[in-house]
């Protein structure tokens, strides 16, 4: 197969239960240049390398170039932000960004959550007991119900509204992908959602400026309400919509994932319910073996020399964060789910000034989530080995996870 389509494959949906080939041919040429123009990097010094190199941007606004065969250039692509997301800025407005939700989402905060964590993970496997069958869904019956619920009641957001943000926050999500951002009805429908849910955001804020309350969206209003204050309302709608995209659809991911994982390899399955303790360290080499995000695209500033290639400025660029998560010169046996890998650092919550602001939470849940998984349900397996996965490649999870078990 040509170096250069190697990408494109990586987008089809025909391959998204298991990219792991594809990476390990592009790792061949760790700064490989494909068809349409893009740059992709899938080794792992490489990919660290540009994570923490300032002639590297997170705004696509800088991209220089046009996506070739779409006819359709970056300035053209779809404007979902009036105020973009610290996802997609650089310092110093990144920094500014990422400081108010940092400020709030303390060590105190996320562990004052762990009790509700707990209870939730608890009630919603009571209702798959309750409904007596042999078969459950980890991702609707689980997986997704439980960050969602948190994000919520982390954010100040009513739960009962989740249908209608989870439906229009899957639109968004796609759009990290490079193959969905730039045709014309794909940028419609991403325009249309975020339109829609940038107006329920404005209403939620203006419900909480007349009812403040114990969360994130309370705190960042009081931080934009005092004189000079460090964020306005389209920047909290902006942060609040990241926030309730990405505080659900990774951890959905990170859960599926994980349980798909421990099924397949039913030691460590055991071990776990043995040794609960175990959480921790099997969650940090999940991260590395199936991350949540699998890769983040990025705009070069300047003309970049790595790996013996010259990537020039104002290109797009892919770090493949997966890819490099698998890379042999940096991992022993990579191929191998190893919770005992020793020194396993990864790019599972990505990296640099964009770690995931979100990673602790999310590893909170996920360990109490597959512990007690493990320790509740019976005998489980796979109805089949190969399940439906959903359309994004950036965020790649299962859409269903059928797994034949009792719940205890």
């Amino acid at each position: 197969m040509n170096n250069g389509s190697l990408f494109a494959e990586v987008l089809k949906q025909e391959n998204r239960h298991n990219p792991y080939p594809l990476y390990a041919q592009l790792r061949e040429t760790p700064v490989s240049i494909q068809d349409d123009g893009t740059y992709v990097v899938s080794t792992y010094a490489e990919v660290r390398s540009l994570l923490y190199d300032p002639r590297v941007s997170s705004d696509e606004e800088k991209n220089l170039t046009s996506k070739s065969g779409s006819g359709v250039s970056t300035s053209d692509a779809p404007s979902n932000q009036d105020s973009p997301a610290f996802l997609h800025l650089d310092p110093p407005d990144h920094d500014r960004l990422r400081s108010v939700v940092m400020n709030q989402f303390t060590p105190q905060r996320i562990y004052g959550m762990r009790l509700q964590v707990e209870e939730l993970v608890k009630h919603f496997l009571d209702k798959c007991r309750e409904r007596d069958q042999d078969k459950i869904d980890i991702v609707d019956d689980f997986a997704y119900p439980l960050p969602v619920t948190i994000i919520c009641k982390l954010l100040g957001v009513p739960v009962e509204d989740e249908q209608y943000f989870q439906e229009r926050s899957t639109v968004l999500a796609s759009s990290l992908d490079p193959d969905h951002r730039y045709g014309a009805e794909d940028a419609r429908r991403i325009k249309e959602a975020h339109s829609q849910l940038t107006d329920y955001m404005h209403k939620q804020i203006e419900n909480r400026r007349q009812h403040r309350g114990n969360d994130l969206l309370s705190a960042m209003i009081a931080s934009g309400d005092f004189e000079g204050g460090q964020i306005s309302e389209e920047e909290i709608v902006s942060i609040s919509i990241l926030l309730l995209i990405a505080g659900h659809e990774t951890t959905v991911n990170l859960i599926t994932n994980g349980m798909l994982t421990l099924l397949r390899y039913p030691e460590q399955l055991e071990r776990l319910r043995q040794y609960p303790d175990l959480a921790p360290r099997l969650v940090q080499e999940l991260l590395r073996f199936e991350p949540p995000v699998q890769f983040r695209t990025r705009t070069t500033l300047a003309d970049i020399e790595i790996a013996g290639t010259v990537i020039p400025k104002g290109v797009p660029l892919v770090l493949l964060f997966a890819a490099a998560n698998r890379d042999p010169v940096q991992y022993n046996d990579p191929d191998r789910f190893d919770p005992d890998r020793q020194n396993n650092q990864h790019f599972g919550f990505g990296g640099s000034l964009h770690l995931c602001v979100g990673a602790p939470l999310a590893r909170m849940e996920v360990e109490i989530a597959l512990r007690t998984l493990v320790q509740r349900l019976q005998s489980p397996h796979l109805t089949e080995d190969v399940p439906e996965y959903r359309p994004g490649a950036s965020l790649r999870g299962p859409r269903h996870l059928f797994v034949q078990t009792k719940v205890g």
